[in-house]
């Protein structure tokens, strides 16, 4: 896999990590008493108490051990060579190609656009002679 798979696999990663983080807290987040007017809310008893205070902290260790993978990853992308006047120069030979091999590609597209039509037109007259042909008597 090149490097760039794997950066955007590991942004998947971090992303699905944040997300799975950020609901798990959500959903075990104890209640909290949201004016003076209402009773205190009562607290669920369970012996997952233990595991919800562990919980945390460690989807913040995946979290940040996901994060250093991907800076090392960064890391490892080649640096590029002669700057940035040099990648405008390159970006430059790049887009004449490619304008370069599109009027190419569009010059075979007119030209197998004109073979289809010759072949269409050929068709037709054969059919059209097949259906005037008529069985000798």
């Amino acid at each position: 896999m090149d490097i760039i798979s794997q950066l955007q696999e590991q942004v998947n990663t971090i992303a699905a990590l944040a997300f799975n983080t950020f609901g798990t807290l959500q959903r075990d987040a104890p209640p909290v008493r949201l004016s003076p007017n209402y009773r205190d809310p009562v607290a669920p008893l369970s012996d997952d108490t233990i595991n919800i205070a562990e919980q945390p902290k460690l989807m913040s260790a995946a979290l940040v051990q996901a994060a250093k993978q991907f800076d090392m990853l960064v890391s490892a992308l080649p640096l590029s060579e002669g700057g940035e006047e040099a990648q405008f120069r390159r970006i430059t030979e790049l887009e004449a190609e490619n304008e370069a091999v599109g009027e190419e590609l569009q010059m075979q597209l007119e030209a197998a656009e004109e073979e289809l039509r010759q072949v269409q037109e050929l068709f037709k007259q054969a059919a059209d002679n097949c259906l005037n042909l008529k069985r000798p008597d």
